[in-house]
């Protein structure tokens, strides 16, 4: 079975296919509030041609999204693509994960969707990471419950704020500087951003760890993670497929063939 997997957030959208359970191929595509459901279906076509995928060949879809105005245009053009009805992650759906949270309903689609595939890939305890626009951290707990998180400024939210706060900073390529003690504006900048958010991933962990009583497992995705986990202390696991592979269990959670 080839399932489209779409998770939206709120700077890339983030497509791919899997294959019987297999990422295929995992792209990104800038989050725009403008383009119509045509524009996004023309997206997701080149993206499907790109890797010789034709819409016949594909079995189903699902979307999550944390951006709501954009749900329904993906899925209008999804299905003005491949005539296939994506499945939307949301109140209703099947995830097989015990959500104590004050109000699981808000919980982020994306977050479920990160936790289904940590507990099926890594098991419990584990503490997911996602960094994207903002920086989560997700934790489920050695009875494979999601007990809660937080969330923190992303990278480039930071340093979007440095850049157009401070008259004096100019703007920066995001990469790590040879050392912490940066000796101009830039390496400092740089070191900032990226030692002190690598600084802040761990100080985080110890506390988590502390509250929790006993270690988990850590892995990390979204586009930022290859940037900064490197610089961690901690063992953490790079997973960039974590989304696709999540959205296509909770797909096989809740398909339903056609009679």
């Amino acid at each position: 079975m080839q399932i489209l997997t779409i998770d939206i957030g709120n700077t890339n959208i983030v497509i791919g296919c899997v294959v019987d359970h297999k990422v295929t191929f995992v792209e990104r595509m800038h989050t725009s509030h403008t383009k119509t459901d045509l524009e996004y279906a023309i997206d997701c076509r080149m993206v499907l041609e790109l890797h010789r995928i034709s819409a016949e060949q594909l079995d189903g879809a699902i979307i999550s999204s944390v951006v709501p105005p954009l749900t329904d245009k993906l899925a209008l053009a999804i299905k003005k693509l491949t005539g296939i009805e994506p499945l939307i992650v949301g109140p209703g759906i099947k995830t097989g994960i015990n959500i104590m949270m004050d109000q699981p309903s808000q919980v982020g689609s994306d977050l479920v969707v990160a936790a289904v595939a940590a507990i099926h890939d890594y098991g419990a305890p584990v503490i997911i990471i996602d960094m994207g626009t903002a920086t989560t951290m997700t934790v489920i707990d050695k009875n494979r419950t999601f007990i809660g998180g937080l969330i923190l400024p992303g990278v480039q939210i930071a340093l979007g704020s440095l850049e157009n706060s401070a008259a004096q900073l100019p703007k920066i390529h995001l990469k790590a500087p040879a050392k912490v003690i940066g000796g101009n504006t830039i390496d400092s900048m740089q070191s900032g951003l990226v030692y002190g958010n690598a600084s802040a991933i761990d100080g985080l962990i110890d506390r988590i760890t502390d509250e929790l009583g006993y270690p988990a497992k850590i892995v990390a995705s979204g586009g930022l993670s290859t940037l900064i986990v490197p610089h961690c202390k901690h063992e953490i696991l790079l997973d960039d497929e974590l989304l696709l592979k999540g959205l296509d269990l909770l797909f096989t959670k809740n398909y339903k063939p056609k009679s």
